[in-house]
């Protein structure tokens, strides 16, 4: 089987990798980059937690062939902090919401909930559930996680 080796952009970076076709972005990030902001959860593309930006859109990691990252932006949750490291308006409305408890899906949330503000899915409550059905809390912090991007969307 070849390696295919392909060069990306991960969190502004310019990144050159030999890949084995079978490997997912997730494990990419995660494993060889050591990127682990993106959460491995039901690796089947059902809960979210995996969501990163592949050219500018959503895609949930998992289930994302890595070499379809070859000359890509890819953002992870580590990419989204202001340069000066400040939390990025959409994390620090998850802190002034209490938009997590455990935390564990907050970098899929966080990441979808950025979509969902670049997209202009921000029209009402509704809409924003909606856009963020594909991202799973099994906490349960959806009042806070919705609260925290209408903040965020109206700073925006």
């Amino acid at each position: 089987m070849s390696t295919p080796e392909i060069e990306t952009t991960v969190n502004g970076e310019a990144v050159r990798l030999r890949l084995d076709p079978r490997e997912s972005l997730l494990d990419v990030l995660r494993e060889r980059l050591g990127l682990t902001g993106t959460k491995k959860g039901c690796d089947q593309g059902h809960c979210g937690a995996c969501t990163v930006h592949l050219g500018g859109r959503r895609v949930v990691s998992c289930l994302t062939p890595a070499v379809q990252a070859a000359g890509q932006d890819v953002t992870t949750i580590e990419g989204v902090a202001g340069p000066d490291g400040g939390l990025h308006p959409l994390q620090q409305a998850f802190v002034d919401h209490d938009a997590l408890q455990c935390g564990y899906c907050t970098p899929g949330q966080i990441m979808s909930g950025l979509a969902c503000i670049a997209e202009g899915h921000t029209a009402d409550d509704d809409q924003i559930r909606e856009y963020l059905s594909g991202n799973l809390c099994r906490c349960g912090a959806y009042a806070g996680i919705v609260a925290a991007v209408r903040q965020a969307a109206g700073e925006a």
